[in-house]
């Protein structure tokens, strides 16, 4: 097992924190969300490292808080000097109840309503990142309304086609996403923006895709952005302040994904930025980027109680836990891969082949399938690892099951961040 901040302790259970799991899976009970604070931290540092050391400071990480919102990862990630992305109304109120000022708020979004514009403009949102036409004029009236100009960057698609699942490609021509650069598109809605009186074009942005394993398509991402910058410069007579980078890093799931460090990224692409700025006679802008699964993926676990072992000779055996696609939808979505071991006895020979189902009233409902586990007995804690991000921030209630309580650890200490829900909770909108 190669997972940092996860150990196995004299009694061969597994550690995350410096906590016992299965006391951890005692105390608070089962289906639950774990989270290591001081790697989320780590993670972050690591990010601001490489910022100052190759942009001078001259810029800054966003967190991607669609990755997984609350109130204390909102906290923790701005003590460590993030800027904050949001995508919904929702997203924004979290991050404003935190105490996170605006000014370090990018909103973003490919059809915000008006509600949220309002909502993001009367609080000073420092970024709305708008995504087409419909959307500037909009906010362009709520301005002229508040009497205020607001500042935007543009979602430009970038026409770049990266490696990934094809949910979750964004950069390509084909995409719900932004403004197309190949087709002239996203030049018209720069002079068109750059007409406007209560609208301030200051920043452009792209995002190519997420769970991107290849530094190649950041790079050509990066240098398409720069060769557009100047020619707004060149035909336009002025140059935005900041370039938006988005996210995308791919992640380690299981052992052989071919994840890399995150500063080999940021050092392949500051080196290219700095090349295509000096070719075009540019000051380099203030970057951006927007990692989100890559500060937190790693950082969390999901324990789960076995509730029941089905053995069908040659088919498969059947491990059936207190959760499922409600609160890990991603193997039903994407096939997504997981480490799974059974916490309780983390040091034993992982030399059983199970397929882990979920307790949902579905054929689909499961969170992995053909994968080596250590022989389970019922009320073994089942641990899935790597389930920082998109897990909590995906869940439902499908089958009006409730979306499990989430811990964040730390030395040797645990506390609750996100309350399981009850029943009541879950009728509360009923009526």
């Amino acid at each position: 097992m190669n997972f940092e901040g996860l150990t196995i302790d004299k009694q061969g259970h597994l550690d995350i924190g410096g906590c016992d799991t299965v006391e951890l899976a005692k105390e608070y009970g089962t289906a639950l969300y774990v989270m290591n604070e001081e790697l989320i931290r780590k993670n972050c540092r690591r990010y601001i490292s490489a910022f100052n050391e190759f942009y001078n400071g001259f810029g800054s990480p966003i967190y991607a808080s669609k990755a997984f919102c609350c109130k204390e990862i909102c906290r923790i990630v701005t003590d460590e000097g993030f800027h904050v992305e949001v995508v919904s109304g929702g997203e924004l109120f979290t991050a404003l109840s935190a105490g996170v000022s605006p000014k370090i708020i990018h909103f973003q979004g490919n059809n915000k309503s008006f509600s949220e514009l309002e909502y993001a403009i009367e609080n000073g949102v420092y970024d709305i990142v708008v995504d087409n036409l419909a959307e500037v004029n909009r906010i362009q009236a709520i301005s002229e309304k508040c009497d205020v100009i607001t500042s935007v960057s543009l979602r430009i698609t970038p026409g770049i086609d990266a490696h990934t699942h094809e949910y979750i490609k964004t950069g390509r021509i084909d995409s719900k996403f932004g403004i197309t650069l190949e087709n002239g598109d996203a030049f018209e809605a720069v002079k068109y923006i750059s007409n406007l009186n209560n609208v301030k074009l200051h920043g452009l942005h792209c995002h190519i895709a997420s769970q991107v394993f290849e530094v190649e398509p950041f790079v050509e991402a990066a240098e398409r952005m720069l060769g557009f910058f100047a020619k707004i410069r060149d035909e336009l007579n002025f140059l935005p302040e900041l370039l938006n980078l988005g996210g995308g890093f791919g992640v380690g799931y299981v052992d052989g994904d071919p994840a890399m460090p995150y500063e080999n990224y940021m050092r392949a692409v500051s080196t290219a930025i700095k090349s295509k700025c000096a070719e075009l006679s540019m000051d380099i802008p203030r970057v951006f980027i927007e990692p989100g699964r890559s500060v937190v993926a790693n950082t969390g676990i999901t324990l789960y109680t076995v509730g029941n072992i089905k053995e069908i000779k040659d088919v498969r055996n059947y491990v059936a836990v207190d959760g499922g696609m409600y609160d890990n939808p991603r193997y039903a979505l994407y096939n997504s891969t997981y480490t799974c071991l059974i916490a309780n006895k983390a040091d034993q020979p992982a030399d059983y082949i199970a397929t882990i189902a979920g307790k949902c009233c579905e054929s689909g409902d499961l969170i992995q399938e053909h994968t080596s586990i250590q022989k389970p007995e019922i009320g073994d804690v089942l641990a899935v690892l790597c389930t920082g991000a998109y897990n909590y921030s995906m869940a439902s209630n499908y089958n009006r099951n409730l979306k499990p309580a989430c811990v964040m650890v730390r030395d040797g200490k645990s506390r609750i961040v996100i309350k399981a829900e009850t029943y009541e909770d879950l009728i509360r909108n009923d009526c």
